[in-house]
């Protein structure tokens, strides 16, 4: 049963090769590009379901491949993996900022690469609320029309900035964000960061939740994540 569409962009043969055997055993239609330049051009053709993105990449780097892809219409809403053999902190904050989804550092396992797949696709499918709505995750209800949070049933006493904290993180079990992203969704662009500013705001956060504090996670050198629930 073909599960969709898989744009990889790497310009290494035999790892594009070991993907694509992978990718095809689970289902998936892999479609390959060795280059960022035919890399966007191939996701704008096949407006795949997930890219699997190599940041190092001749000419064209895989981040300037992010941006394109994010600043299209067309295609900013395709989740993207990146791929780096950096392992980096500074790679994979400026990758994630620039709008990847999540990250894989080489050398990896393919089996592992497919799982963080299924895990992002998961996540797209049920991860996009709206500014609107209602926000179920595990314990925790977020009204947010009403500005109510309850956890087990009993209300919760969060200030503003709590809230949207709390309501960002947990829209999108998974997915990894910057102190920087979070200060732009939840205190706007022109807000001056700190990473003490959003750390005092999660110290706060955790307190509040009691037993369920682990279910907001640190990710050590990058910032933080609402814990994917089973």
């Amino acid at each position: 049963m073909q599960k969709g569409t898989i744009c990889i962009i790497e310009d290494e043969e035999d790892i594009r090769e070991i993907l694509t055997i992978q990718l095809e055993r689970e289902g998936y239609t892999p479609v390959t590009a060795d280059s960022g330049e035919k890399g966007v051009d191939l996701v704008r053709e096949k407006q795949p379901q997930l890219v699997l993105l190599d940041l190092m990449l001749p000419g064209m780097d895989g981040f300037d491949v992010c941006r394109a892809i994010r600043q299209d219409k067309t295609t900013r809403d395709i989740p993207v993996i990146m791929i780096t053999a950096r392992g980096e902190e500074a790679d994979i904050i400026t990758g994630l900022e620039m709008g990847a989804d999540d990250y894989v550092t080489k050398p990896f396992s393919p089996r592992v690469v497919v799982s963080r797949i299924k895990s992002v696709l998961r996540r797209g499918a049920r991860s996009h609320p709206g500014s609107e709505g209602l926000i179920e995750y595990g314990p925790v209800t977020i009204d947010q029309p009403r500005h109510l949070v309850t956890l087990d049933g009993r209300e919760l006493d969060l200030t503003a900035t709590e809230f949207k904290l709390l309501a960002f993180l947990t829209s999108r079990p998974g997915w990894v964000f910057t102190r920087q992203q979070i200060v732009d969704n939840v205190r706007g662009e022109d807000y001056a960061v700190t990473e003490r500013s959003v750390d005092v705001q999660i110290v706060g956060l955790r307190k509040k939740l009691g037993e369920h504090a682990d279910h907001i996670e640190t990710v050590r050198g990058v910032g933080y994540r609402a814990r994917e629930l089973d």
